[in-house]
């Protein structure tokens, strides 16, 4: 087992663990309709085209085929990236707490994130957390991301971590679903907070990704899972 207590190491997501990162905070600017905003961001700059600037494509190449695609929104597509760090909001407080902790008790800390290789230098010169880890794999700097079962063995192999041996905390179902898989320990954070601050919870689970994760699990051979009930105080 690890130096920092009963495991070798805990392994971070970035996006909506420890950084508040939303393109409404810069859209919402823009669009005067939310109707208009929601639909653009669905349609045109959708969470699909950004993914593949995650993965490696460089954001020229993604700008401008989807500038060929929609003339008329040339503007709003080239803000995206062009004021892309009016998108972070800031970091989340709780789970940069408990990053803290875990810094001070000698845990040591690795972070997996699914992020464009051009746009990260941002986080970096914002955030003084992540000089905190010991190794950050970046999605768009090694060309894999989350769910892809590779970029977690990269990680594994590249620092020397087992997987019986490090958590995984990530903010989405299937990403988690994929580490567990492999045979982390998981846990999805519960210290989310919505576009207007509000918090919210991250681990309640629907009846399919129980389900997910379960087979996961039985396919693995090993491993468990745990749930905790809350009720409603009268």
């Amino acid at each position: 087992m690890g130096e920092g207590g009963a495991f070798g190491a805990v392994v971070f997501d970035l996006g909506g663990v420890l950084i508040d990162w939303n393109p409404r905070y810069l859209y919402r600017k823009l669009f005067e309709d939310a109707g208009e905003m929601e639909d653009f961001l669905a349609t045109v700059c959708s969470s699909a085209w950004d993914r593949r600037q995650d993965a490696g494509r460089p954001i020229s190449e993604g700008v401008a085929e989807l500038k060929a695609r929609h003339p008329d929104k040339a503007a709003l597509i080239e803000a995206y990236y062009g004021r892309w760090p009016e998108m972070l909001n800031g970091a989340i407080d709780g789970t940069v707490e408990i990053l803290a902790e875990l810094k001070d008790q000698g845990t040591p800390l690795y972070a997996l994130t699914n992020w464009e290789a051009e746009t990260f230098p941002h986080a970096r010169s914002r955030f003084g957390f992540l000089g905190w880890f010991r190794a950050i794999v970046v999605s768009g700097e090694v060309g894999l991301i989350k769910p892809d079962a590779d970029i977690y063995e990269l990680l594994l192999a590249t620092h020397g971590l087992t997987a019986g041996e490090t958590v995984f905390i990530d903010d989405k179902p299937e990403n988690v679903e994929a580490a567990g898989a492999l045979g982390f320990s998981t846990s999805r954070t519960i210290v989310h907070r919505a576009i207007d601050g509000e918090p919210v919870p991250g681990t309640f689970a629907a009846e399919d990704e129980l389900f997910g994760i379960a087979e996961a699990l039985r396919e693995l051979g090993r491993g468990g899972m745990g749930l905790v009930y809350e009720a409603e105080r009268a």
